[in-house]
């Protein structure tokens, strides 16, 4: 079985490789996959409603439910761990506005609609929009 920060750190070891740039969104208190990224030499911000004390990446407030696209734009990647599933239909919004691929990674076995394009790195995450090339 993997462990609690295994799966941040496998998703962030499948980020880091695919991807240069990234906005984390709904970071709350978990900042190991952001902090991971950052430690690969990604450019990563993070997003929450709610402040992020002690947060290892540069952190804005921001509520997917009306983004300011300004965060987003110009990023290679938009992702979340273990979002509300209310919350996914925002951030393909955002996704598509800022021209990033989106990947979200569920808590338990939800997903959102058909589940997109499925990832297995070892857990199993949700590309549900891709830029085309």
């Amino acid at each position: 079985m993997v462990n609690y920060k295994s799966i941040e750190e496998r998703i962030a070891e499948y980020l880091a490789g695919h991807y240069k740039s990234a906005v984390e969104v709904g970071i709350g208190r978990n900042t190991t996959t952001a902090g991971i990224l950052a430690e690969r030499g990604v450019d990563i911000c993070a997003t929450d409603i709610r402040e992020c004390p002690g947060c290892p990446v540069i952190f804005t407030r921001d509520d997917i439910t009306s983004p300011d696209l300004s965060i987003y734009s110009g990023r290679e990647l938009i992702y979340s761990v273990r979002p509300g599933v209310e919350m996914v239909p925002d951030l393909i919004k955002t996704a598509k506005a800022a021209g990033a691929d989106l990947i979200v990674y569920h808590l338990g076995n939800e997903i959102y609609e058909n589940g997109g394009e499925i990832i297995d790195c070892g857990v199993i995450l949700h590309r549900y929009y891709q830029k085309s090339s």
